[in-house]
């Protein structure tokens, strides 16, 4: 493997988030963990990911922190720069986890199956 860590970012409650770590650690894989809460999310990474992804796949609307917010918040976020601005603010929107592959890859979500191929 590749002396670049896996980076994997989230939030440590998440139980998506510990199931991925679980799995990666089961892999002896490498992988350094960047806490959105505790570390926000740095906006270099989030452009990286929106120009692999888009901005839609990494907004989460079905989590609590999205049907918290309110209508008008919840409508600004409905192209990438509103999209954006919301998942700088607010962190726990967006879909978990993001993963920055040593291959360059940027997934989101777990899926144990897609992951081996980044290994």
């Amino acid at each position: 493997m590749s002396a670049a860590p896996i980076t994997l970012y989230g939030i440590p409650n998440c139980d998506t988030v510990k199931k991925a770590r679980a799995w990666l650690a089961g892999q002896d894989a490498a992988c350094t963990f960047h806490d959105f809460r505790k570390q926000g999310v740095p906006p270099e990474a989030l452009d990286e990911w929106i120009a692999a992804l888009g901005w839609d796949p990494l907004l989460n609307r079905r989590g609590t922190t999205w049907r918290k917010l309110d209508r008008a918040r919840q409508a600004a976020a409905q192209d990438a720069a509103g999209a954006r601005a919301l998942m700088l603010a607010e962190p726990s929107v967006i879909k978990r986890p993001v993963v920055h592959w040593v291959d360059g890859a940027i997934t989101v979500g777990f899926d144990a199956d897609a992951w081996r191929a980044h290994l």
